[in-house]
């Protein structure tokens, strides 16, 4: 079950990036090569592997900081509108208020 945080996208990059880690590595194991071969090609493709994870991670995380700076905007404006139809709200309470008690005054009633 996915958490609120997971998207199908950030599964399906974790799932390629261990499938694409342990089909290098099988690639790796099963050829036929000498040991210090062996342990070399590993050590490459160990570099690789981190190098690509480091550049997902660094577009990731600028991806959700550029998220994260619009979603504050959007909030800042959502705030504006609603102060601004609060103080409408306010303003035309005030007018209804008003008036009517001017139609008490002008009806002789008085408030007890």
């Amino acid at each position: 079950m996915m958490t609120e945080d997971e998207t199908p996208h950030s599964r399906l990059f974790v799932g390629l990036l261990i499938g694409g880690a342990l089909g290098v590595l099988a690639g790796i194991l099963f050829a036929p090569k000498a040991g210090k071969e062996l342990r070399s090609d590993i050590k490459e493709k160990g570099s690789a592997v981190l190098k690509d994870a480091k550049e997902l991670y660094a577009d990731a995380s600028s991806k959700a900081k550029q998220i994260i700076e619009e979603a504050g905007h959007q909030a800042t404006e959502l705030k504006k509108d609603a102060d601004r139809h609060l103080s409408e709200a306010r303003r035309k309470t005030k007018e209804i208020l008003a008036q009517g008690e001017k139609k008490q005054a002008e009806a002789g009633v008085t408030e007890k």
